[in-house]
C-alpha cells in the first residue's frame, strides 16, 4: 500500500512544475534525469543532512575558542581570561550566534545550489579554514595576530577573489597545474592539523595537554592534577580524566565502527550518544557543572526549542586591510579554499 502511495505521489509530483522544475523522472522535460523520483531524493536528502549535520556545532565550537569580539579584562593571574566567569559567558553567548550562522547559511547555500544548480550537492561551513581561523589567525581566546574583526574581513575578501578566480577560469586553471601529491598532501595536512585540533583541550577532548620539555605532552587529568600557573600542564595522573574517555570509544571508535559497516548518520549517532551521556547535572562527565557557566548553558538547555537571534557576531567586520598579516592569512584562506575544491 505504501509502495502505491509512493509510485502515485512520484508520478504526480514529477508531472508538477516542481517535477519540470528539476527535471524528475516521469515530468516529461527534455534532460530528465532517469531514478531521480520525488521520495529518492528525500531519502537522500534526510541522509545527507544526517552525515553533515555535525558541522552545525562543531564549527560554533571551534570558531567559539578564538573569543569572537568578546574583551579580555587579562590579570597577571589570568593573562587569557582562562577563568574569567564573564568573558567565558560571552564565548558561550558567541558559540549561540554561530551555531544560527552555521545553520541559516548552510540552508541559504544549499537552497540556492538545488533551486538553481539542480545538482545534488549539499553545501556546509567545511573544516579545516574553521580551525586555521580560531587558533591561527585569531588565536586562542584572541591570542593570536589579528583581531577577530579584521580577521574576518580577510575571509570576506577571500571570498569574492575566489569567486572571481572561479568566474573567470583562473582556478580551474590553478587546478589543473598544480600536482596531484601536493594536493593530497594538503588535504592530509588539513586532516591532521583538525585531528590535532580535537585532541586539545580547548575545544576538543584534552588527550593532549603542555609539556614543558617538548611542549606537546599527554593531557587529561583532572583540576587538583593541574598546574595552577599553566592550566593545560598536567603535573601527574594524566588521561584520568572521565570525558576523554567517553570521546575516545564512543565519540572515536563507535563513530568509526558504525562508518565501517556503513550505517548512514554514523557521525550524529555519535555525536548524540555523547550528548546524551553528558545531560545529567551530577555526574563526572557532564556538559552542564553546578558553575556560572554551566547553569547558563543549562537554563538555555531547557527551552528545547526556541529562536537564537544572532547578538554579538552580526555585521562585527571591520574593513581595515592596512595590516600585512591580514593579507598573508588570506592568501592562505585562497590556497586551502583552491586546495579543497580540486
Amino acid at each position: 500500500m505504501l509502495g502505491n502511495f509512493a509510485e502515485r505521489s512520484n508520478g504526480a509530483i514529477a508531472r508538477s512544475a516542481v517535477g519540470r522544475w528539476f527535471k524528475l523522472d516521469g515530468s516529461g522535460v527534455k534532460g530528465e534525469r532517469k531514478g531521480s523520483k520525488f521520495w529518492t531524493e528525500i531519502r537522500a536528502g534526510i541522509t545527507t543532512f544526517s552525515a553533515m549535520v555535525y558541522i552545525i556545532s562543531v564549527n560554533a565550537i571551534i570558531i567559539s575558542q578564538c573569543g569572537g569580539n568578546c574583551v579580555c579584562n587579562s590579570t597577571p593571574d589570568d593573562p587569557i581570561c582562562n577563568n574569567n566567569v564573564e568573558y567565558n559567558l560571552c564565548k558561550d553567548e558567541i558559540r549561540r550566534d554561530l551555531i544560527t550562522a552555521t545553520a541559516a547559511v548552510s540552508t541559504i547555500a544549499c537552497f540556492l545550489m538545488g533551486a538553481f544548480a539542480n545538482l545534488p550537492v549539499a553545501l556546509a561551513p567545511g573544516m579545516g579554514l574553521n580551525a586555521y581561523f580560531a587558533f591561527s589567525v585569531v588565536g586562542y581566546n584572541g591570542t593570536g595576530t589579528i583581531p577577530f574583526n579584521k580577521a574576518l574581513a580577510a575571509v570576506f575578501l577571500e571570498g569574492w577573489i575566489f569567486l572571481i578566480l572561479t568566474l573567470l577560469g583562473i582556478r580551474q586553471w590553478l587546478a589543473r597545474t598544480i600536482p596531484r601529491s601536493l594536493t593530497l598532501a594538503t588535504g592530509a595536512g588539513i586532516g591532521l592539523f583538525i585531528a590535532f585540533i580535537g585532541l586539545l583541550p580547548a575545544g576538543g577532548i584534552g588527550v593532549i595537554g603542555g609539556d614543558y620539555s617538548n611542549m606537546v605532552g599527554l593531557g587529561g587529568c583532572k583540576d587538583q592534577y593541574k598546574d595552577p600557573d599553566h592550566p593545560y600542564y598536567c603535573l601527574s595522573h594524566v588521561l584520568q580524566r572521565p570525558t576523554i574517555w567517553i570521546g575516545i570509544f564512543l565519540g572515536g571508535f563507535l563513530t568509526v565502527l558504525l562508518m565501517m559497516y556503513r550505517i548512514r548518520g554514523a557521525i550524529l549517532f555519535g555525536i548524540l550518544l555523547v550528548s546524551i551521556i553528558s545531560w545529567p547535572r551530577p555526574t563526572e562527565i557532564t556538559y552542564f557543572p553546578h558553575n556560572p557557566i554551566g547553569d547558563a548553558s543549562f537554563d538555555f538547555f531547557k527551552k528545547v526549542v526556541t529562536f537564537r537571534p544572532i547578538q554579538r557576531t552580526l555585521n562585527a567586520i571591520d574593513y581595515d586591510y592596512s595590516d600585512g598579516k591580514i593579507w598573508l592569512a588570506l592568501i592562505t584562506f585562497l590556497y586551502v579554499d583552491i586546495m579543497d575544491t580540486t
